[in-house]
């Protein structure tokens, strides 16, 4: 098994065409048909299921899609390493992020890291937090900027960065907003705005509302910051959110969430096992840690 057979595979599957991945790897598109077909009957396996827009991948192309990322990332971090030993931090530095995290200026820390190692590529996906934790385990992203969903792993490691409480925000009209703070059991039956159930706000408030047997139900759900706000701006409902989230919008009404015990919103850097996270991730953790940033 090539290496180039692997990387062949790996862009057929992201780009689910055969003449989309062989345009982006600058190869014929017949190369890479006869490329994944030596890859398949090594496996004595299909790995795509062929159609006249798509390819999608079969059972046995899901499986080896994991372990084929793991591997070139693995490549990649040596390649990567041999650089760092001669004095160079090069290659592709791929950081993942939810928006607004807590603790953390993603994007002064790039652009304080691109100053630093300007020969290194960055590339950035934002997305919720049980994703980026599979997307670095994977070996997709060299780190991720979260929240805490998990304890360390064989695969994945937790790096804490900041915690906060949460606070409601509501619109200055709502009947709680003369309150000193809040618990969950004031808030039982109000309509919530809140994100997708993979974002860490969502999830640490879910956490906190689970921990106090409060039931509560999401009535409109967003994606995006300035939805939420907007929403509660309107008084349309209620939002449980980190504490750092009170100073997007001036005028709604922030009260400390109560009760809730060790429910708390807690941001970290994923990376992989020490062994495998790669040099720049590292030399962009440096400047976490020294404040560089």
């Amino acid at each position: 098994m090539e290496l180039r057979h692997l990387q062949h595979f790996v862009a057929v599957a992201e780009d689910q065409h055969f003449t989309r991945a062989a345009e982006r790897l600058m190869v014929s598109q017949s190369g890479l048909s006869a490329s994944i077909r030596a890859l398949e009957r090594e496996l004595r396996a299909p790995l795509f299921v062929r159609t006249t827009r798509r390819v999608t991948l079969t059972e046995a192309g899901r499986a080896l899609l994991a372990e084929a990322e793991r591997v070139l990332a693995q490549v990649r971090a040596a390649h990567e390493a041999v650089a760092a030993v001669q004095g160079v931090v090069r290659g592709t530095l791929s950081v993942g992020t939810e928006q607004c995290i807590a603790g953390v200026h993603v994007a002064g820390v790039l652009a304080a890291f691109r100053r630093r190692h300007p020969d290194v590529e960055i590339r950035l996906r934002q997305t919720g937090s049980g994703a980026l934790g599979e997307e670095v385990a994977a070996g997709r992203l060299d780190l991720a900027f979260a929240y805490r969903t998990q304890t360390d792993t064989d695969q994945l490691r937790c790096v804490p960065l900041a915690t906060e409480p949460m606070y409601v925000l509501c619109h200055p009209d709502h009947r709680l907003a003369g309150a000193a703070a809040l618990t969950p059991q004031d808030l039982a039956g109000e309509v919530f705005v809140d994100f997708h159930p993979d974002w860490g706000p969502r999830r640490a408030t879910d956490a906190a509302f689970a921990e106090a047997g409060v039931r509560r139900t999401v009535a409109l759900e967003v994606n995006d910051v300035h939805s939420l706000l907007d929403l509660v701006d309107e008084n349309l409902g209620v939002a449980v959110v980190p504490r750092h989230f009170r100073h997007k919008r001036e005028s709604l009404t922030a009260l400390a969430l109560k009760g809730v015990g060790e429910a708390r919103y807690e941001t970290v850097a994923l990376l992989p096992p020490a062994r495998a996270t790669s040099p720049a991730a590292r030399a962009l953790m440096g400047l976490l840690e020294t404040g560089g940033a």
